[in-house]
Parts: structure tokens; C-alpha cells; sequence
């Protein structure tokens, strides 16, 4: 059999591209019709070398912008040094990085894996653990109380406990014990709460969701209720985290500190996955060895990188930029309601914007976008999710809002 004649890649046209990839690639996403191919700070540009101001920010996983010279810097000196060694031996850029990142989040010990899903898969499994070591829930009854039209990830524990069909249908049998209660409701969640509770897993902000943002005092009674009931507070700040919202984390808004943290994305600075769960030491203590592991997770690569992504936000200067900027973007949004907007959600720079759904579905708004320039993502409906870069300026932030604005106006 004759192999396939293949054109190098850098003779592709953006749609030889993506015709190529509809064969051999699982259609597990549905992206937009760019192809990226160099990208720098706040801009990103495709393979005929259109430039596209980027809005979305891997989710906040480019927090830093593409290719921050720190962390570009950081990577390139590792690179040269060692890369992996697994956790079967040490390595010297580990300490430093759990050291500064439990510093930072003002907790005692890290438990370094890679992806977000990882994180959230290794919290569940340390509350158990906890549940049974500690609290004395009997053998294989722990459960964990969760959020309605949450998003932790996409394993199957994980949809498991989620409330969107489209990230569970198919994928059953599902794993057992979790319950469900809504966002933002105190009474349902100690309702919920009883002996068995291991803990309540939550985001302080639902981004998949619509960057969904609770009644101020929620996060406060989370803790509250979770420290007066004797289970663990997890928040999820994966994608809220590590700057986005105007502070290092944004459970601060409200002055709480959960007994385990669950990060990723930026700490990773856009270059490699990197994740962690931060906690108490009496709650990671219950790991012992062999309970739990990860090749990748801790590796000199991601440590030097994670390492250098807490030192940017040690200095402070992106919390501010987030919250400065945020009432830039807050002001813009506020001005287009009324004119294709019914209505907004934001904190700092991350924004969950609802649109007129006559003027089209989030899909078709962030083609309009695209085709204008910005890059964004729709989630649910009409709803598009804004979260740039937070090395953004205010001018290339205006101009996203204006582009917004006119293709809400200017419609098709």
C-alpha cells in the first residue's frame, strides 16, 4: 500500500489544515476555523499571518500572555538542564516550588500533578482518604457535596457529579457518591451535609457555566458551614485562580481560606501542564507512599516553570492589572447592554456575557468575532466568555468591547 502524499506543513493553508485533521483526528472539540501558528503576548496570528487579539487566554491557562520572556526564559534554562526524573528520585527544583506556591496560597503542603483534571481527581481522593483516617466515616461510605452545573473536568469520576448531559450521556456507569445541590444556595448545601460528608467541592466562581458568580457571603458560609459540620471546603480554582479575578485567588474576595486548593492552568504559564493541590498538613498528610502518584507530577520541567509563574504573581503587579482592568472591561460591557447585551457577569478580567439570543447563538458571535479579529468562546447558549490575557493593555481592551459592539449591531 502506498503511504499518502503529504504537503510540509508550512505550505498548509489554514483550510488544508483543518481539512486534514477531520480524518484522523477524534472530534471531541468543535473549534473555531483559525490555525494558529506563532503567537506573542496578547496576539496570536494564523498561517497566512492574520492577526487575532486573543480573548479567551487557554481558559486562563495564558494568564501571562503567550510566551511571557520569564517564564519562556525559565523553560529554556531547565531544558538545558533536566527535564524529568519521575517522583522515584528527587530533584532540586521540587522544594523551592512547593515551598513558594504554599507561601503564596497561604497553605502547608502541595501534592504537584499536571492537568486540572488530575487535580481535581487527586482532592477527591485526599478527602476520602481524610474522611476515613481522621474523621471516621465507615470504609467506603465518604461523600462529597457538589454544585450544580459545575465544571471540574472531564474523567469519569468527574462528569459523575456533573449536571451537563453533553459531558456525561454515554459515559455511565457513573461513580457513586456525590451530592448534588445548586450554586449559590447555602440552605440545600447543609442540607446536604451529614456524617458522611468528606467534604464540599466547589468552584468561587463557575466558569464553564457562564462565569456564574455567587451572592456575596456564599464563600463565607461555605467555610463556616464546613468548619462548624467538621468536613473539608475545596475550591476549585483552576481556571479562577492565580490572578484572574484581581487577586491571587479568588475565594480572598471574601476573606476565606479552603482546607484544599485545587490549581492548574497558569501555573503551568502556557508552556507545560502544571497542577496542583495545596492544603492543610493534617488533610495531604494522610498520602502515604504508594497511595498516590504521578510520573510527570513535580517534574524539574513544570517545577521551574510553576516556580517562576509564582514568582510573577508574588510581586503583585498582575492582581492589579486584573483589577484595574476589570473596570475597563466592566464599563464597556456595561455600555452595550441594551445594544445586543441582556446582561453580564464579571470580576476582574473575566466576564461571562449574555447576548440577545435574536442577534445569534454564542457560536455565531464568536465567529463574527473571529472574523473581525478577536478571538473568544462561547459556552452555554448565547452566552460568549471573555477572559484576556492579563498582560492586556486598556486600548487593546477597548478595542475588543468595540468589536463586540459592532458585531451585535451590525448582526450577519
Amino acid at each position: 500500500m502506498t503511504a499518502p502524499t503529504r504537503e510540509p506543513a508550512g505550505t498548509r493553508t489554514s483550510a488544508d489544515l483543518i481539512r486534514a485533521e477531520e480524518p484522523v483526528l477524534a472530534h471531541n472539540y468543535h473549534p473555531l476555523p483559525v490555525v494558529v501558528a506563532r503567537a506573542e503576548g496578547t496576539w496570536v496570528e494564523d498561517v497566512e499571518g492574520r492577526r487575532y487579539l486573543d480573548m479567551l487566554a487557554g481558559y486562563s491557562a495564558l494568564n501571562f500572555g503567550h510566551r511571557h520572556p520569564a517564564l519562556i526564559e525559565a523553560a529554556h534554562r531547565q531544558l538545558d538542564q533536566l527535564t524529568l526524573t519521575s517522583r522515584a528520585f528527587h530533584n532540586d527544583r521540587l522544594a523551592e516550588f512547593a515551598e513558594r506556591l504554599a507561601e503564596l496560597t497561604g497553605l502547608d503542603m502541595v501534592l504537584p500533578m499536571n492537568t486540572g483534571a488530575e487535580a481535581v481527581e487527586s482532592g477527591i481522593k485526599v478527602a476520602r482518604k481524610w474522611a476515613y483516617d481522621v474523621k471516621g466515616v465507615p470504609a467506603d461510605r465518604a461523600t462529597i457535596v457538589v454544585a450544580a452545573d459545575n465544571f471540574h473536568g472531564r474523567t469519569t469520576t468527574i462528569v459523575s457529579f456533573s449536571t451537563d448531559e453533553t459531558a456525561r450521556a454515554g459515559f455511565g456507569p457513573f461513580t457513586p457518591g456525590f451530592r448534588i445541590v445548586p450554586y449559590n444556595d447555602l440552605a440545600a448545601l447543609e442540607a446536604a451535609v451529614d456524617e458522611t460528608t468528606a467534604a464540599v467541592l466547589i468552584e468561587p466562581i463557575q466558569g464553564e457555566a457562564g462565569v456564574i458568580i455567587p451572592d456575596a457571603g456564599y464563600l463565607a458560609g461555605v467555610r463556616e458551614l464546613t468548619t462548624r459540620k467538621g468536613c473539608l471546603f475545596i475550591a476549585d480554582e483552576i481556571q479562577s485562580g492565580l490572578g484572574r479575578t484581581g487577586r491571587t485567588l479568588a475565594v480572598e474576595h471574601e476573606g476565606v481560606v479552603p482546607d484544599v486548593l485545587l490549581l492548574g492552568k497558569a501555573l503551568g504559564g502556557g508552556i507545560v501542564p502544571v497542577s496542583a493541590v495545596v492544603a492543610r498538613r493534617e488533610v495531604l498528610g494522610v498520602l502515604h507512599p504508594g497511595e498516590h502518584g504521578s510520573t510527570f507530577g513535580g517534574n524539574p520541567l513544570a517545577a521551574a516553570v510553576g516556580t517562576a509563574v509564582v514568582e510573577l504573581l508574588e510581586t503583585g503587579e498582575f492582581q492589579r492589572r486584573a483589577t484595574e482592568l476589570g473596570v475597563v472591561l466592566r464599563d464597556g460591557l456595561t455600555e452595550l447592554v441594551g445594544k445586543g447585551v441582556v446582561g453580564f457577569r464579571s470580576r476582574g478580567l473575566w466576564a461571562g456575557v449574555d447576548v440577545d439570543p435574536a442577534i445569534g447563538t454564542g457560536r455565531e458571535i464568536s465567529e463574527r468575532l473571529m472574523r473581525e479579529g478577536v478571538l473568544a468562546k462561547d459556552t452555554h447558549g448565547s452566552t460568549i466568555r471573555l477572559a484576556p490575557p492579563l498582560t492586556i493593555t486598556a486600548d487593546e481592551l477597548q478595542s475588543a468591547v468595540g468589536t463586540l459592539e459592532r458585531v451585535l449591531t451590525q448582526g450577519a
